[in-house]
């Protein structure tokens, strides 16, 4: 589980390399600056979960189990969130409109706060002693 999640973290880590750099140079030219702006929101939170799945991975104070769900629930929430605002943001250039699909951005939010609860939760909860 362990390298999944690390190889999942590596991947989306350096996609949102690649759609930094797409969005600084090739969108630029033909975006607006609040397009611009909300592509760059998509490719930071892409980032900031690339690397929180980094720490999952390497974490050994989660269990296997709660792992699971917190990867399944980051990969999703990346998906929905970092996905649909990259959809929203270069709308004007696509020939599909996908403003009738905003809806999926808060679910994707929901999914990554839930991810973060079940680290907080698991985090938190008392040790269980061995007999």
């Amino acid at each position: 589980m362990n390298k999944k999640i690390i190889s999942s973290a590596a991947l989306l880590g350096m996609i949102a390399i690649i759609l930094g750099a797409f969005g600084a140079h090739a969108l630029k030219k033909v975006l607006t600056i609040e397009q611009l702006a909300t592509f760059e929101t998509g490719v930071r939170y892409q980032m900031y979960h690339a690397l929180f799945l980094l720490f999952i991975g390497t974490n050994n104070l989660i269990t296997e189990k709660r792992k699971n769900k917190i990867y399944n629930l980051t990969l999703l929430g990346v998906i929905f969130f970092s996905g649909s605002i990259y959809l929203l943001a270069t709308n004007s250039l696509l020939p599909f409109d996908f403003k009738t699909f905003g809806f999926i951005t808060p679910i994707g939010g929901v999914f990554l706060i839930s991810a973060w609860f079940l680290l907080f939760f698991d985090l938190i909860k008392p040790i269980k002693k061995e007999k």
